[in-house]
């Protein structure tokens, strides 16, 4: 395969604007159309980004040769839309979590596989060298038995929702739920990655602030992992104004013999000369090398990356392409997306019964 031609299906979302330069410096693929029935949206995209528009899937299918479809629905329509594409032999990058229900990522994992066509979403902070280094830090002992973990997300505020054309994202029917679906997954994801561990009993308690959506507006969890551990995560859409970078993001780990702490610069975006912006990891041990020293920091200046999560973002959309030209199995699978979410409804669960609650295997 020389180039891999890409369909993008769905405008009202955040993301795939910002899409765009990851897969104009990704060698390899090419967007040539974009799926989407408001007129005025369509007509700005192809207008801004050169490219051909469909108002239907049909329309779409019928009159492209498409070898990857990148989707941006709603959460609710998304495993409808996937399935259909799989089914049209296009390998699949659905923004995460893939679909409102776990079921429904089963439906669309089950196409990918018996159309032999590969699968992806979002999780792409696992490609940031600090959580990297951070996971080897696990690896290597230099925490001792991993015994806590601490992490946060907060993003925003739902007005951007509502200026980015994203409405539904405060409709359960449409998104599945609030900041737990849409931010919570990150963190989710990369707290199994980093200690190579499953999430199996979580218990969480929602906080509503916003009367007017039947969403969430925060949620607090705690999340049982198989060793035992137990982790905090916060996530909402409750930031002040003027919070540098409009985001609060921290992960933190505490073992036997130290403790790794990093609070990430806005989604691993990086200025140059002056204005770079460097991620620190701050790691303190009692084992071997680091044993009597102080805090340790390992500091990583990416290259500046316009587009969506910056360089981890260009890193994902590479990867993925890599594997549908080569037909190896991507990093980030849909098995994995399932788990994740399966984690997302026993906490939902949790918050109606007030009560801990196992998470399905």
């Amino acid at each position: 395969m020389n180039q891999v031609r890409v369909g993008i299906i769905g405008l009202q979302h955040l993301h795939p604007r910002a899409y765009m330069p990851l897969f104009d410096v990704c060698v390899g693929a090419e967007v040539v159309c974009v799926c989407e029935e408001d007129d005025v949206l369509r007509s700005s995209f192809c207008n801004d980004f050169g490219v051909g528009g469909y108002q239907s899937l049909e329309a779409m299918i019928a009159r492209e040769e498409l070898d990857m479809a990148a989707i941006f629905l709603p959460h609710s329509d998304c495993a409808e839309v996937g399935v259909q594409c799989a089914e049209n032999g296009m390998h699949l990058m659905i923004e995460k979590p893939i679909a409102d229900t776990s079921s429904a990522v089963e439906d669309v994992i089950n196409a990918a596989r018996a159309n032999d066509v590969l699968l992806t979403t979002g999780y792409c902070w696992r490609y940031h060298p600090v959580m990297q280094e951070m996971k080897r830090t696990v690896e290597r002992g230099v925490l001792g038995e991993v015994v806590s973990a601490e992490a946060r997300l907060a993003a925003g505020r739902v007005e951007r929702y509502l200026d980015g054309h994203a409405g539904w994202m405060l409709e359960k029917a449409k998104s599945g739920g609030g900041p737990m679906y849409n931010l919570g997954v990150h963190w989710i994801d990369i707290l199994c990655y980093l200690l190579s561990d499953d999430i199996v009993e979580v218990c969480a308690h929602h906080v509503d602030v916003n009367a007017q959506y039947d969403i969430e507006d925060g949620s607090a969890a705690l999340l049982k992992f198989g060793s035992g551990l137990v982790a905090s995560l916060n996530v909402s859409y409750i930031v002040p104004e003027n919070f540098p970078g409009g985001r609060d993001l921290h992960i933190g780990l505490k073992g036997t013999k130290g403790a790794a702490s990093y609070s990430p610069e806005y989604e691993g975006e990086h200025g140059s000369g002056a204005e770079a912006q460097v991620d620190e990891l701050e790691v303190c041990s009692d084992a071997g090398e680091y044993e009597g020293a102080s805090v340790r920091k390992f500091c990583f200046q990416l290259d500046p990356t316009a587009g969506y999560s910056g360089y981890m973002g260009k890193v994902y959309v590479e990867e993925f392409v890599d594997a549908i030209r080569k037909e190896k199995t991507p990093a980030i699978t849909g098995g994995e997306a399932l788990k994740v979410l399966k984690v997302v409804e026993a906490l939902y669960d949790s918050a109606d019964k007030h009560c801990w609650v196992e998470v399905e295997n």
